[in-house]
């Protein structure tokens, strides 16, 4: 299992590699591969893998941690750090081949399955080295590909100039044989599943993301002393996430008296986010928190009513699963990642048309459950079974089991198409 950037005290893709590589290796004898870096922390969960392979470039990874830290400021959040790690990506896989390609070729392993990176755009060349055999090659869930949508201020803010040379990266070497030679192709969203329409008979949905036993098994708690609805929003406080959206939308709602609002998170428009509270009048029952750790996260999230969440650009949308488990009832776009996850039964999908009619949708539906508390009961229940049962890591690792078993010839095809097809977004 190829998973470079696998790391238990990480979050965002870091976390999903090691947690995702985890649940697998309670089914099966899996070799983790990442980076020596990561090897201490991994070693210290005593996960049950069969083996750790720590791979080591000790002037490569000084490299890239000092331009992670002067060029980039830990933004892992941009595009043009994507476009860096090419190299370092091929160099990983590289140096695993030389170390491993004795024991794969005298039949140690039965398949070679690439979780990290997660995005779609960066090629593996093990797809290349493994075309002949002598076992197969499976990646994914990879994701990415989600178009800007047109007419909305969050996206003009933080669109990055390389996004328009996205398409450049099918030139790359090794890019084509990647899915040319892979023997599925595991798709964390309806947009990259109907990128890759072209292989569609080995295309799987699978979301990225996943949940842990300790979050969905933890109960929720609820503050009899305060009955207005408990709003909350968790994420970056970047221009795509628009929390400006949300704080528009529950405005109304905040200054009768019947809402109040948390904001977990920060970033660079936490002084216009908060000046806009004072524009709209609603500060004192706005709390900015910052970040919090993802224990006091969860915390929060447990005793909130409703997770207002218009990020008009989201690939995996973590914090959705996470809000399902604790019994926060989710108000998404409908478009990327939470389009795919959120469905009528356990929460909202707004049209993502215009920032004034997104404003107006969310504000509509905040007031319907505000007003209908046994509604809101009803999505929150429902929305914590679905979690438990369909968006665990254990879950997760049954499902791509399936698929493994497929491309090793031994179990029947998985039907696994996304709940939608890839939305676009309105010019």
């Amino acid at each position: 299992m190829l998973a470079p950037d696998s790391d238990p005290d990480s979050l965002a893709t870091s976390l999903i590699g090691y947690c995702h590589s985890e649940a697998l290796a309670r089914l099966h004898a899996v070799t983790l591969v990442t980076r020596s870096a990561y090897e201490p922390a991994v070693r210290r969960t005593r996960a049950p893998f069969h083996a750790i392979e720590p791979i080591s470039f000790p002037w490569l990874d000084r490299l890239f941690a000092w331009c992670l830290r002067n060029i980039f400021h830990h933004d892992y959040g941009r595009q043009t750090l994507t476009a860096f790690n090419y190299p370092f990506s091929l160099a990983f896989e590289w140096r695993t081949w030389r170390r491993l390609r004795a024991r794969i070729r005298a039949g140690e392993f039965d398949i070679v399955l690439r979780l990290l990176p997660i995005t779609s755009v960066l090629p593996s060349p093990f797809a290349f080295f493994l075309r002949k055999g002598p076992i197969p090659f499976v990646i994914g869930p990879i994701n990415g590909g989600l178009p800007w949508p047109h007419g909305f201020s969050q996206a003009d803010k933080q669109r990055e100039w390389i996004s328009r040379l996205r398409a450049l990266y099918r030139i790359l070497p090794f890019s084509r044989s990647t899915f040319r030679n892979a023997g599925a192709i595991i798709g964390g969203s309806s947009q990259t599943c109907a990128e890759f329409s072209a292989y569609r008979n080995k295309v799987f949905f699978v979301p990225e993301n996943g949940l842990g036993p300790a979050v969905y098994s933890s109960e929720r708690k609820s503050s009899a002393e305060d009955t207005r609805l408990h709003l909350i929003f968790v994420g970056r406080l970047v221009p795509f996430k628009a929390c400006d959206l949300a704080l528009r939308a529950a405005a109304s709602l905040v200054r009768s008296g019947l809402a109040r609002f948390t904001i977990i998170g920060d970033g660079p428009e936490r002084p216009a986010l908060e000046q806009l509270a004072r524009s709209l009048e609603i500060e004192r029952d706005v709390s900015f928190c910052g970040m919090l750790s993802h224990a006091e996260t969860m915390e929060r999230m447990r005793v909130a009513d409703v997770l207002v969440f218009p990020s008009i650009r989201e690939f995996g949308g973590g914090v959705v699963f996470e809000a399902l488990a604790a019994g926060a009832v989710p108000v998404v776009v409908d478009f990327g990642g939470p389009g795919d996850i959120v469905h009528p039964e356990v929460g909202y999908k707004v049209a993502l048309t215009t920032e004034e009619d997104v404003v107006a949708q969310i504000e509509r539906i905040l007031g319907s459950l505000a007003v209908d508390r046994s509604l809101l009961n009803r999505l929150r229940q429902q929305g914590m079974a679905y979690a438990r049962e369909r968006l665990s890591w254990d879950g997760k690792a049954q499902v791509v089991t399936e698929i493994l078993c497929w491309v090793l010839g031994q179990g029947p095809k998985p039907i696994l198409q996304p709940a939608q097809d890839a939305s676009h977004p309105s010019p």
